[in-house]
This record gives C-alpha cells, sequence and structure tokens, in this order.
C-alpha cells in the first residue's frame, strides 16, 4: 500500500473542508443581506452543507474538463463580498475561470468589480414592498411550496407566505397541519424549526408565521383583517380550473392574482417557466402552472425543436401513483382509479401532449399521450418517442441536451444524467424540471426515444415557485453575462 499517497489525498480533502467551511458564512452572509445567490456553474451554494459545496466544484468537470476547487472559487467569493453588491445571481465558477483566462492583467478585486459592475451599485431591495403570498390548499404541493417559500425567506427577497387555506378537519386540525410540514415520508424533515402559535392560529415555521385560515368558498375570506393586500394566491386544490372558478379568488379583498398549480382550462394562459414566460403580463390576473408532466417535457421537446425539428410523436409516463387513487379496491369515478394504487400499474390518460401546444403552438397536432400510474410514491418517467425533421445520432442528440442543460436559458428547467445506475429514487428532490437519461437514449435515422426523469412533486413545485418570482418581478439578473 502506498502509505504516502493515502496521506496526499486525506490532506487535500481536509484542505478543501476547511475552505469550503470558509466559504459558508460569506454566501450566507451575501444571501440574507444583499440577496446574492451564488452559484457554481448553476448549481447553488446558498443553504448547502459543506459537502455539497466541494460536490458543485466537483460538478464543474462536466463542463470544463477539469478541475475546479474551492481553493480557486474561495478569493472570488471574498471580493464579491468585498464589493457589497445589488441584488444577483453570480456564478462564482465562471468568474473564476474567466479570471484564471485572463491570466493576472488584473487584480482579484479589479477584475469582479469590472465583471459586476451593473450590480456593483450597493445593496438595495427588489421590491419596495414586501409580496405577500397565500396558499388555497396545504396538500403535497402546498407543503411542498411552502417549504421552499420558506427556504427563500431568508434572503430577504420579499416573498412572504402569510396563510394557508384550508377546510378544518379536527379540534387538533392546526397540530395536524404542522405536523405533515415537519415530516414527509418522501421528501424527509423539514429543514428548520416548526412550532405553533395557537392564539393566531398559525404554525411558526423558521420565523416565518403562515396562518391557517379556514374557509369553504374562496369569495368568502377577507385576508385583508390579517393584513395581507395584492397577494399572489396559489390554488393547488385543482377544484376550480376554469377563469370563472378561479375569478371567486378575485372577489375576496386582499387578492390581486391568482396561479392554478394544474393545467388551466379556455384561454387562461398556461406557464412553463424558462419556456414561455412572455405570457406573464401585468394585465393577466390569472394563471396556470401547467402539469408536472407538461413542465417536464415541454423544455426537452423544445430544445429538441429548436435543433432538429420534431415531425410527430408520443409521449408515455410512468407517473407515480397520486391522493386521486385508492389505496385498496373501491369504488372511483374514473375508469380504473379505483384499483388498488399500490397494488397495479394502471393505465389512464393523461392530457400532457395536447398541453404541450398550448406553450409551444409549434407542436399542436403532432403529439400524442397516454400514461401509466405505478406503484411508486414520487418521481415519474416520460418516455418521448419521436420522429425529428432530420436524422442524427446518439451522439449528437445527447450532445445538443447535454449543452443546453449546463448552458443555455433552460438549464434550471433541464438536468443530465450519464450514470448507468441511475433509478427513480435518486431523483427525489431534483429541482429540475426534467432529467434526460441520456444512457437510454435511442437514435435511429430520424427516429428517436428520450427518457426523462421529473420528480412531480418537488421539481414541479420549484416551477411554479419560478413562475411566482415572475409574477411578482423578482427575477435576479445572472452574472457574468456572455457580453461582459
Amino acid at each position: 500500500m502506498n502509505i504516502e499517497k493515502q496521506e496526499v489525498y486525506l490532506k487535500e480533502w481536509q484542505g478543501h473542508e476547511e475552505y469550503a467551511e470558509r466559504m459558508l458564512p460569506i454566501i450566507g452572509h451575501l444571501y440574507r443581506d444583499n440577496n446574492i445567490v451564488t452559484t457554481v456553474y448553476g448549481r447553488p451554494l446558498v443553504n448547502s452543507p459543506t459537502i455539497e459545496i466541494l460536490k458543485a466544484h466537483r460538478f464543474a468537470r462536466l463542463i470544463l474538463d477539469s478541475e475546479l476547487t474551492v481553493l480557486d472559487t474561495f478569493p472570488i467569493l471574498e471580493a464579491i463580498d468585498r464589493l457589497d453588491p445589488a441584488p444577483a445571481r453570480i456564478d462564482i465558477g465562471r468568474l473564476t475561470v474567466r479570471y484564471q483566462a485572463q491570466a493576472g492583467t488584473l487584480g482579484v478585486d479589479d477584475f469582479v468589480r469590472s465583471e459586476l459592475a451593473t450590480v456593483n451599485t450597493g445593496r438595495g431591495p427588489l421590491l419596495n414592498e414586501p409580496q405577500d403570498i397565500v396558499l388555497y390548499g396545504f396538500g403535497r404541493i402546498g407543503r411542498l411550496i411552502a417549504r421552499i417559500l420558506i427556504e427563500k425567506s431568508g434572503s430577504g427577497e420579499k416573498l412572504r407566505l402569510r396563510a394557508a387555506v384550508v377546510r378544518k378537519g379536527s379540534d387538533d386540525d392546526l397540530i395536524k397541519r404542522a405536523s405533515l410540514l415537519r415530516r414527509d415520508s418522501v421528501h424527509g424533515p423539514f429543514n428548520g424549526i416548526i412550532t405553533i402559535d395557537e392564539e393566531e392560529n398559525a404554525i411558526i415555521a423558521n420565523g416565518n408565521m403562515i396562518r391557517i385560515i379556514y374557509a369553504d368558498a374562496p369569495e368568502n375570506v377577507d385576508y385583508t383583517q390579517y393584513g395581507i393586500q395584492n397577494a399572489i394566491l396559489i390554488d393547488n386544490t385543482g377544484k376550480w380550473r376554469d377563469r370563472e372558478g378561479l375569478g371567486r379568488h378575485l372577489k375576496a379583498q386582499g387578492i390581486a392574482q391568482v396561479l392554478l398549480t394544474a393545467p388551466g382550462k379556455g384561454d387562461i394562459p398556461n406557464v412553463v417557466s424558462g419556456v414561455n414566460n412572455e405570457l406573464i403580463v401585468a394585465s393577466e390576473k390569472i394563471f396556470s402552472a401547467a402539469s408536472c408532466t407538461t413542465n417536464a417535457i415541454v423544455p426537452v421537446l423544445k430544445a429538441l425543436n429548436d435543433r432538429f425539428g420534431i415531425v410527430s410523436g408520443h409521449v408515455e409516463t410512468c407517473h407515480s401513483y397520486t391522493n386521486d387513487q385508492n389505496l385498496i379496491d373501491n369504488y372511483h369515478k374514473a375508469d380504473r382509479r379505483g384499483r388498488s394504487a399500490p397494488l397495479n400499474m394502471v393505465i389512464t390518460e393523461t392530457g400532457a401532449a395536447k398541453a404541450v401546444a398550448k406553450v409551444l403552438p409549434e407542436l399542436s397536432g403532432k403529439l400524442t399521450g397516454n400514461a401509466i400510474r405505478v406503484p411508486t410514491p414520487n418521481v415519474s418517467l416520460a418516455i418521448l418517442n419521436l420522429e425529428l425533421g432530420q436524422a442524427t445520432e446518439v451522439a449528437t442528440l445527447n450532445s445538443h441536451l447535454r449543452a443546453v442543460s449546463l448552458d443555455s436559458p433552460l438549464q434550471n428547467q433541464i438536468d443530465y444524467t450519464n450514470s448507468p445506475d441511475v433509478v427513480s429514487s435518486d431523483f427525489v428532490g431534483s429541482r429540475h424540471a426534467g432529467v434526460v437519461d441520456s444512457l437510454a437514449t435511442i437514435v435511429q435515422g430520424n427516429r428517436c426515444v428520450i427518457y426523462v426523469w421529473y420528480d412531480n412533486e418537488f421539481g414541479y413545485s420549484c416551477q411554479v415557485v419560478r413562475m411566482v418570482q415572475k409574477m411578482a418581478g423578482l427575477e435576479l439578473p445572472s452574472l457574468p453575462t456572455e457580453t461582459n
């Protein structure tokens, strides 16, 4: 055994750990006080433990084909901190590579000051007043959206989760709802501290007071009595999906806009964050965030259509079972869904293929779709069987999707894996809309089959929050830019 080499590896690792630990307070300070979100080639560092910071740096080798370490990026991070910049999303990995490329022409402080000139204006708020958020419904998606919003509240970025509206279940309703937010069988424990305030009928999560309001009809709630004004209401019940039904929320005092976490009907704009954000305009008051499957497949379909063209195709989803199905065989108004969800694969329909046309009109009439509910509680798989406009090869197609996932406007939506051993549970907690499984890609001439994993709960909830940020005017400038 080479003892010397063993010691070298261990000391190198310990040195990297030390630098990552020194990064933590700087990353936290920039986030809380300046609303600076630091990343390494798109991988966020905020609220990350030491090991995740090291893994984010390791990820960069997929783009650079060389190592990028915390020893390289630490001086850049310190220089950013000395600037006291305005709110932004800053990629310290990209900045470090640019700094290394200029080979000492500028010192680190002068270089960072030049690259971040557009935000080197001193800290300041993105909004003059906090943007109030209300959850209508507090089920699977509602609680995950709550977790994400609470996580983001530490930056002072002005999204404030103020209330969740539900129907009262029992005398200990508040305790039970706090417990469901605290513990999750799929996504694990809440990252923080949760208490309750019985006098205010509120859950206190990491200092955020979330009032639990009991109501049977949207228009009957007066939110202003709780100090809630001009709020964005996220309806995650799915009970109303048309303009008339969702418009009932706008009759309530204190609500300014409504976002549905399901496909909208009629002329309601269906938005997949990152793809058709242009539909989010101030004059529109009701929006849909489409479905989890639509969010998973649309970014990939857009990336393929932009590069190769799509003539036709079929989308098949292997979707985890949902609360709409029965645990054991029992009556259900829909075909097959009455059969036991954890014991069966259940063929059912999906509107995802039709929904694609609402987001990407150029694909209207070109896709069909179906779904199979499978006995897993979370993470689904979309199989895209497509006829392309031109012949290609596996390497070319995968290379394109990899590039889009790493450096494009869709990098927050599309992730990419080339691991030969990944399975569905590996994608629990993925913040991307979908993850391309490159080793499963099949190409034959102009025909291809693409496999896209997606956390149909958490990944979709992240997409919803990205949409809320856009609606609230909280989009951070991303630096460095290509023109810097």
